[in-house]
């Protein structure tokens, strides 16, 4: 159910924290080159060790899947929908992780998935910009776990503004809306 967001609220919504310019073994100095490009089958082997990264479940409240649950997902529900679209976003050539868009509910959504190493270098906020250059639908709408502050702040520094929240069980999720030319503008 979704919930309409006074400005009262807005207010409430957590502050996000610096990300940390080291994010464990294998850090990366700051990207250089973020690149989106179709989705290979070889990519899913990595994009299926990423959702198994404890930190990015906690923070996206989104359990990760077995190998075979992930794989068969990743086969039928995204790359087989003929409206998705899913990108493989790339920094100086190594798989950082996926954006997608889809339907649900008569409203277009994305959501992304990168890596841990690649957090806090600009790398998700380079390769959304580039995906909603080519994702043309709007409005478009995320829906990320009210802690995770670093997605917020993503999304909003690519244009997206709260539009409400929206509850699954006892988690709660900020909806986010992008509309026309609102990307643009950043």
């Amino acid at each position: 159910m979704l919930v309409e967001v006074s400005v009262v609220e807005q207010r409430r919504l957590p502050q996000p924290r610096s990300p940390a310019l080291s994010v464990g073994p294998g850090t990366l100095s700051r990207m250089t080159d973020v690149q989106l490009r179709d989705v290979d089958d070889a990519d899913l082997e990595v994009f299926f060790e990423q959702q198994r990264e404890e930190e990015a479940v906690r923070r996206a409240q989104f359990p990760a899947r077995d190998r075979e649950r992930f794989l068969t997902h990743w086969r039928t529900k995204v790359l087989g929908n003929p409206t998705g679209h899913a990108q493989t976003a790339t920094v100086d050539g190594e798989v950082a992780g996926n954006i997608v868009a889809w339907w649900q509910d008569g409203r277009r959504f994305t959501g992304y998935w990168f890596g841990q190493r690649f957090w806090g270098r600009g790398v998700g906020t380079a390769a959304l910009r580039q995906f909603l250059q080519r994702e043309q639908i709007r409005p478009l709408y995320a829906d990320p776990f009210v802690g995770n502050t670093a997605s917020v702040r993503l999304l909003e520094r690519c244009g997206f503004q709260p539009v409400g929240v929206d509850h699954d069980g006892d988690l709660e999720f900020v909806v986010l809306r992008l509309d026309d030319g609102a990307a643009d503008e950043e």
